[in-house]
């Protein structure tokens, strides 16, 4: 029975407020006149307000995490060692909350050695037990896992309550499974391990057939496809996982949740921290006689679960959505877009890919606050009367089809794709706010519109989950009411244009930024586009038949590795094969896992494997097995009703510039076995075409010497030389034309390596010589070439000192940990400060490239000529037989000419009925 004198225990985590508090744009602005910051002290005092109000007889506790280390750096250190420090003007606003709370009366707990959720985990345990009903007031997803029937969670940004069935409704799992489904998962935040590519829909399908890890783990070796795999490289560190993602229930503690109760605040105390941190209006409150606990400075509201409310975004504009259901109010639309001398624009679609996408509604907005949505195709049950969908279109395709009117978006490019098979060319495509923000900062967020809208406007979108649902209940968009997917679609439009306006007007600051935008990004969006929308051709009956190759060598390599063994075992298996390597076979442990087990990772194995013949045979199991889950047996099932293969090309991801593929990934094909080129055969060239594939001659070399105006690479480069062997020649101490193959083989491996920023030790591993050896040819190396280690050392120091680097055509690449205590992150800064350079400027030659490229094809208007595919450095092609010579001939003198450096660009083609064939 509850408890109702006590109840409700209402624990605070003061930590997680702290944090959310501080990262409030309008609040980052506070401070006292002596210029102490005060935002993340207002944003949880108002916070506290906001919860006293709402639980006016509450026990309110405040915990918070404690200074240092805890019992869970024992069990890993690596745990939490991704985090960057705490800045400096949050870290100085801990003592006057902690003061501020404690003058108020209420209970402060901060535990050495714990976790702010293991002392709230041990409250909220003991009041269970005392029948006591609690509240836990976090925005953290781990204390979903101690909810039970006296215990319920409140969002404190969402005002969103959480009981055992919003926990199920929520995660799609019960709050018992909670830290299983956190275990499979992982933490990148927190750094712990996961299964790869583990997201929330893998963990619930698993834990629902399976039950808990235990059993999802002993099943690990039924799972099929490249999940099944990471499953089964996960299975030694996941028992780690869930330790570390469970909250403690038993920290000894002075006082027991009962006991802990609110003391009477401290009035004078109150007014003279009020005074010193000029909180003004808690002051007033204060001296006004009304209650101690606080309230937020200059704020009439006193609403605080959703301190993004409280921003000028929402409060200094009212929000005016229209639905769109009449020809004559579209008509009335049209003519304002028409007059916008800018206008946001989003589609509503069936499906996030854009080859299988079906058109539901369209959103539009011409003014901050003013959207409007047209909804075209909701086909719910009693859905009221819609737009036609082809009038609306046909109404439209001028506008969108107009090069002069502008546009902005949110990943326009899907739209236009999924326009394009509507029969709409979308041009006037003049911003993209994931752009934008991915070139003002590529590391600073994620690109998507949730995440941009919390960093740039302090402002909580309604998420697609929050009108669609998820798991089995999820809908597509056409089955969501159309009340509900209105104000959502018209929001999508509102929160892009209000974007733009504040990412902008950041850009705009750095000329060299803004060029990047306007010049390379900007207009390669549409050059990708037609590239996706062409898509590629492939053999699928070969890749059958390499599926069928591959399954005859997995087998053979499975009987084989049983008879090195002597005993049949899963392959897969992380922890048969220790028994099987380390116990039974007695193989040296050269590595352990966090827990003490022997490693069987892939590097290990690669070691091993120089000596022992069953890691050899495990690798080359492993390396197939994933070509034919990832590659063989998954391409044919990608082809579209086009009879071709589209992949998404996405522009922001990798932080250095660099274009990634997926759905599926085109750049990541292995080409280092003769299994893997073999894939590269079944893309194919249609009839009466050819193949061409035109790369860059070590680009990453040539952009080196032309950073670091080396004098003995830029005339190597100039004049033709082979720079490999003439590095050869200066290391081992002979003649240029005495170089073997084996020297020079060695010399690419350390004019590769040390660009990169590899260590005497790593250039003696990868050589398999002696690290004294390495070591000579490292100073030989720099004693050749000088000004290579010149420019290494002034990248380090700029990085140090401005946090960022740039590309030759000033593309930012930002270094959050370069300044970092922890040595081997800020050691990886410090060689990513070095790599970033070049590989920033290689993308973006690419990029000019294809832009080059592209304007030649599209002034030829000859449909026989088609780029299909970017690789790394490479550009790949469809060209007609009958021109494919000279068209070859000027994509090179192109691909040459796309910008000048110290050094020439040297582009090599090749030709041919397949993709393999044309290297």
């Amino acid at each position: 029975m509850t408890n109702s004198a006590l109840s409700p225990l209402i624990l605070v985590d003061g930590s997680s407020y702290l944090f959310r508090a501080y990262h409030v744009p309008y609040l980052q602005a506070l401070s006292t006149k002596d210029g102490q910051p005060t935002g993340a002290i207002t944003g949880v005092l108002n916070m506290l307000k906001s919860l006293k109000k709402n639980y006016p007889n509450g026990n309110v506790i405040v915990i918070f995490d404690a200074k240092g280390k805890t019992f869970r750096n024992d069990m890993y250190p690596e745990y939490k060692a991704n985090r960057p420090p705490m800045p400096d003007d949050l870290r100085t606003q801990i003592a006057p909350i902690h003061e501020i709370v404690a003058a108020m009366g209420l209970p402060l707990l901060v535990i050495d050695g714990v976790e702010a959720d293991d002392v709230i985990g041990t409250l909220a345990e003991q009041a269970s037990k005392a029948g006591i009903d609690t509240v836990i007031s976090t925005g953290d997803k781990d204390m979903a896992q101690l909810v039970d029937k006296h215990v319920t969670l409140i969002n404190t940004m969402t005002d969103v309550k959480m009981d055992v069935a919003g926990v199920i409704e929520k995660f799609g799992v019960r709050p018992d499974q909670i830290i299983d489904y956190l275990a499979l998962m992982g933490d990148k935040v927190d750094n712990i391990p996961g299964v790869n590519k583990c997201g929330p829909k893998t963990a619930v399908k698993w834990l629902l057939e399976h039950e808990n890890l235990d059993n999802v783990m002993a099943n690990a070796g039924n799972v099929k496809g490249k999940i099944g795999e990471y499953l089964r490289e996960a299975l030694e560190f996941l028992p780690l996982s869930y330790e570390l993602a469970t909250i403690k229930l038993d920290v000894p503690l002075e006082q027991t949740a009962e006991q802990l109760q609110p003391g009477v605040a401290d009035v004078e105390k109150l007014t003279e921290l009020y005074t010193r941190f000029e909180l003004r209006r808690l002051l007033a409150d204060l001296q006004n006689g009304e209650s101690a606990v606080a309230s937020s400075p200059g704020q009439q509201t006193s609403s605080v679960d959703t301190i993004e409310e409280e921003t000028p975004l929402v409060d200094d504009i009212e929000t005016d959505y229209q639905i769109i259901f009449s020809e004559a109010d579209f008509t009335l639309w049209l003519t304002k877009l028409k007059n916008a001398e800018l206008f946001a624009f989003d589609t509503e679609t069936t499906s996030v890919d854009y080859m299988k996408a079906e058109l539901v509604g369209l959103s539009f907005s011409i003014a901050v606050g003013t959207a409007a949505y047209v909804p075209l195709m909701h086909d719910y049950p009693d859905a009221p009367k819609q737009l036609d969908r082809e009038w609306v279109l046909a109404q439209l395709k001028p506008l969108l089809e107009d090069k002069n009117q502008a546009k902005v978006g949110q990943n326009l490019k899907y739209d236009a794709n999924v326009l394009s098979r509507y029969n709409i060319e979308m041009k006037g495509i003049t911003f993209d706010t994931m752009i934008e923000s991915y070139c003002l900062n590529s590391v600073a967020t994620r690109h998507n519109m949730d995440a941009l809208a919390t960093k740039y406007l302090g402002y909580k979108t309604v998420s697609f989950e929050e009108v669609a649902g998820k798991g089995a209940k999820k809908l597509t968009f056409n089955q969501i009411e159309i009340e509900k997917a209105g104000h959502y679609a018209a929001e999508d439009a509102d929160i892009t244009l209000r974007l733009h306006q504040a990412i902008y007007t950041q850009l705009e600051k750095n000329k060299d930024q803004l060029s990047v935008f306007t010049d390379i990004e900007m207009p390669l969006l549409p050059v990708l586009a037609r590239m996706e929308q062409h898509g590629v051709l492939i053999d699928s009956d070969l890749l059958n038949e390499q599926s069928h190759a591959l399954g005859m060598r997995l087998q053979e390599l499975e009987i084989q590795a049983h008879d090195i063994a002597g005993q049949t075992f899963n392959l897969s298996s992380p922890k048969q094969l220790q028994k099987i390597l380390f116990e039974e076979l007695k193989i040296p442990v050269i590595k352990k896992t966090p827990k003490g087990a022997p490693s069987t990772a892939e590097e290990v194995l690669q070691e091993l494997a120089l000596d022992y013949p069953l890691p050899k045979v495990i690798l080359e199991n492993r390396g197939l097995s994933k070509l034919k889950s990832t590659y063989t047996d998954k391409l044919p099932l990608l082809v579209c009703k086009s009879g071709r293969v589209h992949t998404s090309y996405q522009q922001a991801v990798a932080a250095t510039g660099r274009l990634s593929s997926t759905d599926p990934n085109l750049q990541n094909i292995p080409i280092r076995s003769e299994e893997g080129r073999k894939i590269r055969l079944a893309f194919i060239a249609p009839k009466d075409h050819k193949i061409v594939a035109i790369d860059y001659s070590q680009i990453e070399l040539r952009i080196m010497a032309h950073l670091s105006d080396d004098p003995g690479l830029v005339s190597a480069f100039s004049e033709g030389r082979d720079v490999h062997k003439a590095t050869a020649a200066e290391i081992f101490a002979v003649d240029l034309a005495e170089v073997t193959v084996d020297q020079r083989r060695s010399a690419k491996a350390v004019n590769f390596g040390l660009i990169y920023g590899m260590s005497a030790f790593g250039l003696a591993k990868q050589l398999d010589v002696p690290r004294h050896r390495a070591q000579e040819y490292m100073d030989k190396y720099f004693e050749r070439y000088p000004n290579v280690m010149a420019y290494m050392e002034d990248t380090r120091q700029q990085a140090a000192e401005q946090g960022f680097v740039e590309t030759c055509f000033g593309r930012r690449l930002y270094l959050p940990d370069i300044k970092a205590k922890n040595a081997m992150r800020r050691k990886g800064a410090e060689r990513a400060a070095i790599n970033a350079p070049m590989q920033g400027t290689a993308a973006d030659i690419i990029k000019k490239a294809m832009l080059a490229v592209d304007e030649w094809i599209q002034a030829q208007q000859d449909p026989r000529i088609q780029m299909t595919m970017q690789v790394h450095d490479e550009l790949v092609f469809e060209i007609h037989q009958d021109i494919v010579e000279e068209t070859t001939a000027k994509l090179v003198e192109i691909m040459n000419g796309a910008v000048k450096l110290k050094v020439p660009l040297i582009a090599e083609a090749g030709i041919g009925d397949n993709w393999e064939q044309a290297h």
